[in-house]
């Protein structure tokens, strides 16, 4: 019989994916999930494509009693239960840090202080503890920048500036010793959560390993929630024929990574005691604009108009930042599989079959409300 894995947010985009490849590889799953409204609708209804052959239990992360349950008998635990969104977060401050923080928090604390079995603890953390990238600068090599002024905002100036002789700078991979100079709650959260579980796990030894994901994509990304990645949302305009509303002037860059290389790099994680009480990059090592993959999306989606560059900011939003993932590599010899031409194939396939609410302007509207759009 094979070892017991609990996912919290198992089943959302990237914990069902996982949970389908464990149960392929023989593992026992339980998932541990509220089904969040934003992500699976007002009916709470379990996802059709959550593996039938995996436990379910609905609960809240803040839920103590419950999850005290979920973890009875488990082996290994990915943390996955997170509400997402940079945005969001920015004026839903309270929840972020609830769910977020101290979700993370109860779930620690349970392991800390009742009997359990667990011998390896997974986290998911995100890219965005970074704030920005890593960049080059011709007079001063290597830095990093944190934000921009609202000055250079205000004369539609996007670049970014070397923090100690204003030349200007270009991104390079940003690798796991930067810094971090996180930008947004939902980030410090992301912090929180990698901090927190290393912390236990080295005290409790219990060996632990957070992985940073980047920019993640593929099919069961909720559509209708205007606060996910950004392919899922560009694809929910298009399905309703509005074109996507990119910030800034649309050549800002990121790291675009298909959730089976995701998948692959935490099954890694667990079966190679090589990474344990280590922090790793996932994502690709290629840099792609947000205007390049709307363009890629609006031909597979066969839109014939323009995209909408609003040259606005958004709090929370960094300019660049991709991955250096020679450290994963290296230690547990993860290796991208999917290139970006042909996982969006397969998001696309998804996405055709699929019903979207728009739901982008309706967040705008806040942010705007907010004083956190310029």
């Amino acid at each position: 019989m094979g070892e017991r894995v609990l996912i919290t947010g198992g089943a959302g985009f990237i914990g069902s994916h996982l949970v389908d490849a464990l149960l392929k590889k023989g593992y026992l799953v339980r998932v541990y999930d509220n089904l969040e409204p934003q992500v699976h609708g007002e009916s709470h209804k379990i996802p059709d494509y959550l593996n039938k052959e995996a436990e379910l239990i609905v609960g809240d992360i803040r839920d103590r009693d419950k999850l005290k349950k979920a973890i009875h008998n488990i082996d290994i635990v990915f943390h996955f239960a997170a509400a997402v969104g940079v945005a969001q977060s920015m004026y839903e401050i309270a929840k972020y840090t609830d769910s977020n923080t101290m979700g993370g928090a109860i779930l620690l604390d349970i392991i800390a202080n009742e009997k359990h079995k667990i011998r390896k603890l997974i986290v998911a953390s995100s890219m965005s503890v970074y704030g920005e990238g890593a960049y080059k600068c011709n007079n001063c090599g290597k830095v990093y920048p944190k934000i921009r002024s609202l000055e250079q905002f205000e004369r539609n100036d996007w670049g970014m500036k070397c923090p100690n002789c204003n030349a200007d700078v270009r991104p390079v991979p940003t690798s796991e010793d930067k810094p971090l100079f996180p930008t947004s709650i939902y980030a410090v959260s992301k912090r929180d959560h990698e901090e927190m579980f290393l912390i236990v796990g080295r005290a409790y030894q219990i060996p632990t390993v957070a992985l940073r994901f980047f920019n993640v994509y593929g099919p069961r990304q909720a559509l209708s929630n205007p606060y996910t990645g950004v392919a899922a949302i560009f694809s929910s305009r298009l399905m309703n024929d509005n074109p996507p509303i990119i910030f800034e002037d649309g050549n800002q860059a990121r790291d675009f990574i298909h959730v089976s290389d995701i998948v692959q790099a935490c099954i890694l994680a667990i079966e190679k005691s090589e990474g344990d009480y280590q922090v790793f990059n996932v994502g690709t090592g290629r840099k792609l604009s947000v205007l390049d993959v709307a363009n890629v999306l609006m031909d597979k989606l066969s839109f014939k108009g323009e995209p909408q560059i609003v040259n606005r900011f958004r709090e929370g939003d960094i300019r660049h930042c991709y991955a250096d993932i020679s450290l994963i590599k290296k230690v547990l010899g993860y290796e991208p599989k999917v290139k970006f031409e042909d996982g969006i194939i397969d998001l696309v396939n998804w996405v055709k079959l699929q019903k979207a609410e728009d739901k982008v302007n309706f967040a705008i509207d806040i942010l705007d409300r907010k004083g956190l759009t310029k």
